[in-house]
């Protein structure tokens, strides 16, 4: 089957968790977008272009992948590039219900566009990039979490925040 899958999220930063996700998605669909968010509301840490950049490194030995910064609203996006699934990630129970919403209402708004979840490893099943963050501007070990690129930008951007 020839079906293209949309992967967005903000990426702030790319985790190991987002990594598993988008590789057994590229594994079940034959291609996938990653669709970096602008997502100015959220205050992220890095640029898109620095997300996108980063993204492009880790994932870097995934087939039949394409990585975008986008703004606006994600199934707008997908419509606009003619992408019929959403894939989102399911961590913990205390995801469900905020993805269930999101789905149910990108549906209202493009029913053509269906959401798809996946679970992550069990490795990966608490990592968040927002927990992530955290560790390393308070200067912890996030090389478990992380690919070393992504780690040593953390550690740039932590040492930045110091200096300022």
């Amino acid at each position: 089957m020839n079906r293209a899958a949309l992967y967005p999220g903000t990426f702030d930063p790319i985790t190991n968790g987002h990594y598993d996700l988008i590789r057994r998605a590229a594994s079940i669909f034959s291609r996938v977008v990653v669709a970096v968010a602008a997502n100015p509301g959220k205050a992220p840490l890095f640029s898109l272009e620095e997300r996108v950049e980063m993204a492009g490194i880790v994932l870097g030995d995934v087939e039949h992948l394409e990585i975008v910064g986008y703004t606006g609203l994600t199934v707008d996006f997908a419509r606009a590039n003619g992408i019929g699934v959403m894939v989102r990630g399911l961590r913990a129970v205390s995801d469900f219900e905020f993805e269930f919403q999101l789905a149910t209402m990108s549906r209202q708004i493009a029913e053509e566009v269906e959401t798809v979840f996946l679970t992550p490893t069990e490795q990966f099943s608490f990592i968040s990039s927002t927990m992530v963050r955290e560790i390393a501007l308070f200067g912890g070990d996030v090389s478990k979490f992380v690919h070393p690129r992504v780690e040593t930008e953390l550690k740039r951007k932590a040492a930045e925040r110091l200096a300022s």
